[in-house]
Order: structure tokens, then sequence, then C-alpha cells
């Protein structure tokens, strides 16, 4: 509207003295052609060219409608598109050459030039703005898509450290419960099943449920407490290669049946040790389980440099009870312990009607060892 009245205000000092019937179309019809430019600017983003065009021809006939053409030119201009604004330059500029033969305005013979550098100038500012709103749009849609994706990736982020910390929480309480519930079945099974034992027997195994009971009490809240503590807050130690012994011992208590092997030269890496110690754990919880009364053998070997080499076998079962219902995750989540040490884990049933669970984990010489 500024730059509208402005020509049009310019325009009327032109006119000034002229006949009533110049004076009638300067204000009633260019203002109502202007009006109506106006008002098709509303559709001018639904409808882009057609709006711009309309108004860049129709200002022929209004001088009051040039700032219409110029927000016209400017709104196709933010598109960025050279070909519609080429057209609609060309039209205005055209337009703004034939407007003034509306009315009797006498011009020197080089005003027509000046005019044609005025069109086009003006032409110019508008098509240099519109191009500078559309960059900026698309620079704020680029940067709007950009965060919205990275809002996603950290979302996505977040919802993986979820799913691996709930793997890890379930792990650890099968690994923590499995084998003392295990074992505290099979001694509940054989109190129920066999009516001749003694009383000292029977005093043994009762004394073992409540062993057993008591110590996957006492480790369930080892690992609750490491799971409320704080992030920097050190976990409790974990079991290694060296407490296998102390575990066959514990199974041999509860009236398993079990012959340990160990040929194992030198000390291994924690994780190596912690992840044989797991296997063997696994072994014996299924062994429990699965075979109760059958023979476990339990073979340990390696040295630095190779691998370590680890197996655990069970006879067919010796005696029938009803086992404890199984979870079905403990090999799944012992192959990923396995697959993060570097290892290969494999299980199978044997041609005696019992059950094969082996491991190999790799040993590299300490960083000492080698530099020497």
């Amino acid at each position: 509207m500024a730059a509208g009245v402005l020509a049009w205000v310019s325009t009327g000092v032109l006119l000034h003295g002229l006949g009533e019937e110049t004076d009638s179309w300067f204000l009633t019809g260019d203002p109502l052609v202007a009006l109506g430019c106006l008002t098709a600017l509303v559709w001018r983003r639904r409808f882009p060219l057609a709006v711009a065009m309309t108004i860049a021809i129709v200002s022929t006939a209004s001088v009051l409608a040039t700032g219409a053409a110029l927000v016209a030119l400017c709104s196709i201009s933010t598109r960025r598109r050279p070909l519609e604004i080429g057209v609609v330059t060309l039209a205005y500029v055209t337009a703004s050459q034939l407007a003034l033969g509306f009315y009797p305005i006498q011009s020197s013979p080089g005003s027509s030039w000046v005019q044609l550098a005025l069109s086009a100038l003006t032409a110019g500012i508008a098509v240099a703005v519109g191009t500078a709103i559309g960059a900026r749009r698309a620079e704020v849609l680029y940067l709007r898509e950009r965060a919205e994706l990275a809002e996603r990736e950290q979302n996505a982020r977040a919802e993986q450290a979820q799913a691996l910390e709930r793997n890890r929480i379930a792990r650890e309480m099968h690994d923590v419960l499995a084998h003392r519930i295990s074992l505290v079945a099979v001694q509940a099974g054989v109190l129920d099943h066999r009516g001749d034992l003694g009383a000292e027997e029977s005093r043994v195994l009762v004394r073992g449920v409540a062993e057993g009971s008591r110590q996957a009490l006492e480790e369930l809240r080892d690992v609750l407490g490491v799971l409320r503590a704080d992030p920097g807050h050190a976990e409790a130690p974990q079991p290694s290669l060296e407490r296998i012994p102390a575990l066959v011992a514990e199974a041999r208590t509860s009236g398993m049946d079990i012959t340990l092997t160990t040929t194992v030269t030198g000390t291994p890496s924690d994780v190596v040790g912690r992840t044989c110690y797991r296997v063997v754990q696994e072994g014996l919880t299924n062994a429990a389980k699965h075979a109760p009364g059958a023979h476990i053998r339990i073979t340990v070997e390696g040295t630095a440099g190779g691998e370590l080499h680890v197996g655990v076998h069970n006879s067919a079962a010796g005696a029938r009870i009803t086992p404890p219902p199984a979870s079905g995750f403990g090999l799944l989540g012992l192959t990923e312990r396995v697959d993060l040490a570097g290892g290969k884990l494999s299980h199978h049933p044997t041609p005696d009607n019992g059950y094969l669970l082996t491991a190999q984990l790799p040993w590299p010489r300490p960083t000492h060892e080698k530099s020497v």
C-alpha cells in the first residue's frame, strides 16, 4: 500500500489540472483495480504463479496497484524458480511502461528509459528480497529437519540403551538366581521323592535348602544394590576362574556328582575368567534342572597365547523329578557373553542321552610378555 500510494500520489500531481473524465478514472477506477489486486494477494500462496501474473497484467490499468504487483513478484520469488520469476518480472516491467498510457501525460523523449530503468530496479529489489526470504525459509526448514532427526536419533539411542540395560539386568539376575534356585529345587525334590533317607541325610538336605535360599537372597540383594547405586559407584567383585572349584564344591553339597579337571597354566584376564565361570555355572544349572542324578564332568584347560577351553558334560538323568520352570534365556545370554569375549559357544545332546556345553575363549598373552 505504501509503494502504491507513493506512485498514485506522484501521478496525481502530474495530472493536476486535467479534465473531469480523467480525474474520474484516477479517483475511482484506479483504486478499485488496486483493491482487487490487494484482495487477490490472499491466494498468492495457494496459486502463486496465477495470482502473480494476474496482478502484474492488471496493474497496467492502476498506478495504485504497483505495490500489490511488487508483493506478488516478491512472493513468487520465494519459490526460487528462475522461469517463473523471469515471466512475472517481464510482465511487471511491461505493465509499468503501459500504465501511463491511461493518462494524458506528456513525457520527454529520454524519460522512457528512465521509467524502464526504474521499473527494472524495483522489480530487481522485489526479486532479491523474495529470493532471500525463500533461502531463509529453506534454511530454517533444513535446520528444523536436522533438529528433529537429531531428536529421533537421541530417542533411538536412549531406547537402545534402555533395552541393553534391561538385558544386562535380566542376564545378571539369571546368573545370580538360576544356579542357587536350581540347587534348592534339586534338594527339595530329593526330600520329596526319597522316603528311605535317614535323619542325618534329611537334616543335611534341609540345611542345604536353607543355606541355598539364604545365599540366593544375599546375592539378589547385592545385584539390586548395584543397580540402585549411583552411576559412578563401584560394582561388586565379579566371579572369576579361581572360584570354579568353590562353585563345584557347593554343587556337590547339594548331592550332584561332579568331576572337575583343570589344566590351566597362568591367569587369564578378568573378562575371560568371568565368562568361563559363567559357562560352568550355566552348565551346572541346566544339569540340575534337566538331568538330576546325572554324572557331570567339567574340564577347563588352556594357556596364555592360545585359547581357554571349558566343557560341561552331563550323562543321562539318573532320577525323575519334576524340573523347575525354565526361562529359556540362559543359553541365549551365555552366547551373548561368549560373543562379547570374542569366543565361541556350542551345545548339543550327546549319544549317551546326555548334554555337552563347550566354549572356546581367546587368551592372548599379556602385553609385557609380548614385549619381552
